[in-house]
């Protein structure tokens, strides 16, 4: 998403963070960094590459907090799990429908494909793609942008 923000020269029209609902990425207090992996996959597509500003490779992961909520417009995540932890996070409600499902901005609603278990990280890739490109979308109509 950082990615197609910068491209369209909107970043200062952005706050785009990320953040775990759980802590399986989270040991000793310190968030692991992006899975070798995804970073190449990033890399294929010009994310994350040395030198490049959006900062992939120095990224770790930390958790959600219930702050979350009132600090942004918009929790978005990937699975039906992460929607439920999400909620459970937030106090259980979600009085301005400001959480959602990545792929719900699609033609085709749906999980993102979970590397973690397909050990495809190009199917991975290209639902995340897609769902940035249309919630990078919707954004732009709804807030007259780009």
């Amino acid at each position: 998403m950082k990615d197609l923000v910068k491209r369209a020269g909107l970043e200062d029209e952005f706050l785009i963070e990320s953040a775990a609902t759980t802590t399986e990425e989270i040991w000793g207090g310190k968030g692991n960094p992006v899975y070798p992996p995804a970073r190449k996959v990033l890399a294929q597509h010009g994310i994350g590459v040395q030198g490049n500003e959006l900062g992939v490779s120095e990224k770790r992961a930390r958790l959600m907090t219930k702050r979350d909520y009132a600090a942004y417009d918009m929790l978005i995540g990937m699975d039906d799990e992460n929607l439920w932890d999400m909620k459970r996070i937030c106090g259980r409600s979600d009085p301005e429908g400001k959480i959602s499902l990545l792929m719900d901005e699609t033609d085709r609603p749906r999980d993102v494909a979970d590397p973690w278990y397909t050990r495809n990280f190009d199917a991975t890739w290209n639902d995340v793609y897609e769902g940035c490109t249309a919630l990078f979308a919707r954004i732009c109509r709804e807030y007259g942008l780009g």
